[in-house]
Parts: structure tokens; sequence; C-alpha cells
């Protein structure tokens, strides 16, 4: 029962040689009412191709289906930090949108896994590929690459530049928290990475992490200041708060006394200074 499960997808991966989903698992799970058209790879910009293997499996051409480097980098940086990374290839992404669902459940990812594998089995690389930029999500409610091209750029897909093709692929980790209209500022950070390895920049470009721990904000730390640097107003006791009463008291009386003295002498002098 439980490998019947394992293996158990329908229709079956040699299927889609051929056809085209109407609506996947992942598109019913977000988006019960999707409407899509999906886009033959003749028509997708080559630069968009490439620049998806970069950003998100550049093994992609030469695995099949599971990149065991990844796997086990990933491993290594969860032991370092104590978060899982992902280490899903384009096939295994694949896979997870035409049957599964987001569920990040342990056995999900073995049957993910396993539906990879048999993709690889079934299916070539450029149809592989296919699938994956049209059945990928883009955005909220944004399905298909052409549809988010010209949701984006306003362009077909066959029309993109060497920029918009970055700044998509940069899209896909996290479609719908991170795009080119929703905190652009990340996306760009990726797509600039995304670009200097397009153009031959030996440069690291992080996988995303499995879980969205880094979508949320995180406060800055509070940092006391030095106990030298502050002022404290230290409470009167009762003696002293009655002892400085009396002596405000009597400072205001002498004031008024002062006063009242200067303006009689005033008043003298001007009388003196009136009389004929």
């Amino acid at each position: 029962m439980a490998l019947a499960w394992l293996v158990g997808v329908w229709p079956p991966p040699l299927w889609w040689r051929d056809h085209w989903p109407r609506v996947t698992a992942m598109m019913r799970d977000r988006s019960p009412a999707t409407a899509w058209r999906p886009t033959p790879l003749k028509d997708i910009a080559p630069v968009l191709q490439r620049m998806v293997i970069i950003g998100e499996d550049s093994r992609f051409r030469t695995h099949h289906g599971i990149d065991v480097s990844e796997i086990a980098d990933a491993l290594r940086s969860w032991r370092q930090r104590d978060r899982l990374r992902g280490a899903s290839t384009i096939t295994q992404q694949l896979a997870k949108n035409l049957y599964l669902s987001s569920s990040r459940n342990p056995l999900r990812k073995v049957k993910e896994a396993v539906t990879a594998l048999r993709l690889e089995l079934a299916l070539s690389k450029d149809r592989i590929l296919e699938l994956y930029l049209n059945v990928a999500e883009w955005g909220p409610g944004i399905w298909g690459v052409d549809a988010a091209s010209r949701a984006y750029f306003g362009v077909p897909a066959s029309r993109l530049s060497e920029e918009e093709a970055a700044e998509l692929a940069a899209t896909l980790p996290h479609p719908r928290t991170s795009n080119p209209t929703l905190r652009p500022e990340r996306t760009l950070e990726r797509r600039n990475l995304i670009l200097a390895r397009y153009h031959g920049v030996d440069v690291y470009i992080p996988p995303e992490e499995e879980t969205d721990s880094l979508l949320m904000a995180v406060s800055a730390p509070v940092i006391p200041p030095a106990l030298d640097s502050l002022e404290i107003a230290v409470p009167l006791s009762g003696d002293s708060t009655q002892d400085s009463l009396t002596a405000r008291r009597t400072d205001a009386q002498t004031t008024r006394r002062t006063d009242a003295t200067d303006a009689q002498r005033r008043t003298a002098d001007s009388t003196r200074d009136s009389t004929p």
C-alpha cells in the first residue's frame, strides 16, 4: 500500500510527452479559478530559459531529477545553522506543481523525489523545462511564463530582455512575496546575481530557504546605553523635600521684599524730582 502511494500519480509521467495539463495540483491548491494558456518552448526567449536554470538549478542538464550534491550542501547547512534550505531541482518543482502541494511534510518530499525520477525517465530535459516554465507560479494568480512576462513587462515571453529575463527568474523562489511589483528590491538583488553569473562572473547565488523564515521581519536588537551615560534623577526623601520647599519659599519672600523696597525708593526719587 505504501509503495502504491509512493509511485502512484495520475496521469502517469509519460502522458506529459505530448499533453498539457488543464490545471495542476498547485493551481487547484492556490487559485481554484485559474485560467492559463501554455506557451511552447520555441516561443520562450532562450535567455529566459538560461536565466531560470542559473537561478533555480544550475546542474539541471546533468542530473537525473535529484541533485545529490545540492542535497549534501543543504544537509551541511542544516547542521551548521539548524535551518534546512531548499535543494529542489527544476524536475522536483515540476513534480510538486503537477501532482502534489506546497506541504512541507517529509513524506511529501519523498514522493516528490520519486516522481521527479519518473519524470526524468519519461521526458526529455527540454520538455521538463517547457512544462515547468508554463505551470510555475510567477506571482499571486499568475501562472505560466508568458502571463508573467505580459503582466510585469507588457511583452510576450519571446521578447524579454536580459534584465527582464533575470528579474523573472529571480521571482521564482517566492513569487507571492517577492516579485517585480512586491518587494522589488529583494528581487533586484537576486536578479543582479543571476545576471552576473550569466555574464561569466563567478558569484554565489544563495538557494532559497525551505521555510519562509527569511521573509519575516527581524527586529533590530535593543542595545541598552552605558550606565555612565545615563542621567538618573534620584527621588528626594521626605525631609529633603520639605527642606527644599522651605528654601524656595524663603527665596521667594526675600525677592518680593527686595522688589518692594526698590519700588518705594523709585517712588521717593520721582517725588523729589517733581517738587518745584
